[in-house]
């Protein structure tokens, strides 16, 4: 299991301190402060500097400890700041000749009721990651006079993720249950300099069902379920549910050659093990958990990585946030 964390390199973005349940953030020019229960510890430093150091501060509301709208509230303003803005993501460099990244994104953050506000900067290393894999299977397709590769983002959200195998010259497909959020990404491709991303709103177990259906085909396939959701029509979600069933007809569209699997998880109690375990599952993969590559049905091995996504604030502190589960073909 590895632990990664957004690079170095990236200025719009720091986490300046944790402790108490909040955490302390810069997002470019303005400071946030946000609840966050896996803050455990003290911060490092004293109410009095966070509160000069903050432009907005989250309140929780009456959803406060409901499954599915505890992160419901408002935000209360200490200082002048925009309802929205934008960050810049310039990409990692490489950690031997220290080359610039070709990933470069612009996204608009903006303050939701739902404390988030656009983007999860924990997610930079999926960025990577999407972004190297898809640049390699533009390079094998390339070479065999193939098309560019499909991806699938599913649950995408705002769209970075999309953004980052768009960038590396996928045919992408966006799905996302609210249009809203769908429009919002449509912006951040937009003021990135893209173009030709394919938008889905739908609900994502049924979009996966239909295309295993028609034996459709993608080379990349992204996911980030939420513990609770809903879809267009009023699909219910939960994730302990219908994640095996989601990750059962997402094994079956998935190329078996040349692709890969990106699985995000939030959900509290889930532990990057079981992440694995519930792939593995689904893929019918099989030795044992752990293992950087395992047998698949052809004999062929099979790389298979899990692991948390952290963010390590000013002082050392580290705030793990997510699990991840990375499949390579």
């Amino acid at each position: 299991m590895t632990i990664e964390y957004p690079a170095a390199y990236w200025k719009d973005y720091e986490l300046l301190d944790s402790g108490h349940g909040e955490k302390l953030e810069r997002f470019g020019r303005y400071v946030l402060r946000r609840p966050e229960p896996k803050a455990l510890w003290a911060p490092s430093l004293g109410e009095s500097e966070w509160k000069r150091l903050t432009h907005v501060v989250f309140r929780p509301g009456a959803g406060f400890g409901k499954a599915g709208k505890e992160d419901s509230g408002t935000w209360d303003r200490l200082r002048k700041m925009e309802d929205q803005w934008g960050i810049v993501y310039n990409g990692d460099r490489d950690p031997e000749t220290h080359a610039a990244s070709d990933l470069h994104l612009s996204l608009r953050l903006g303050l939701t009721s739902f404390k988030h506000v656009g983007v999860f900067p924990e997610q930079a290393a999926n960025w990577e990651y999407i972004f190297k894999e898809t640049s390699r299977l533009v390079r094998i397709n390339k070479a065999n006079g193939l098309p560019a590769p499909k991806v699938l983002n599913l649950f995408a959200y705002t769209g970075a993720a999309t953004l980052s195998a768009k960038a590396a010259g996928a045919d992408v497909t966006h799905l996302d249950s609210v249009r809203q959020v769908v429009t919002w990404a449509r912006e951040n491709m937009e003021r990135s300099g893209m173009e030709g991303v394919r938008w889905v709103v739908e609900d994502a177990l049924k979009f996966a069902r239909r295309e295993a259906r028609r034996g459709n085909l993608y080379q990349g396939i992204i996911l980030d379920p939420p513990a609770y959701g809903h879809g267009p029509d009023g699909e219910k979600w939960k994730l302990d549910e219908l994640l095996f069933d989601l990750l059962k007809n997402v094994a079956s569209i998935l190329s078996p050659r040349d692709s890969f699997l990106v699985l995000n998880l939030y959900s509290n109690g889930y532990s990057a093990m079981l992440g694995e375990t519930v792939v593995r599952e689904a893929f019918g993969l099989k030795g044992e958990p752990g293992f950087d590559e395992v047998p698949g049905h052809d004999g062929a091995f099979i790389q298979l990585q899990s692991g948390e996504l952290a963010l390590r604030d000013r002082f050392g502190k580290v705030l793990p946030l997510s699990i991840f589960v990375r499949l390579k073909r």
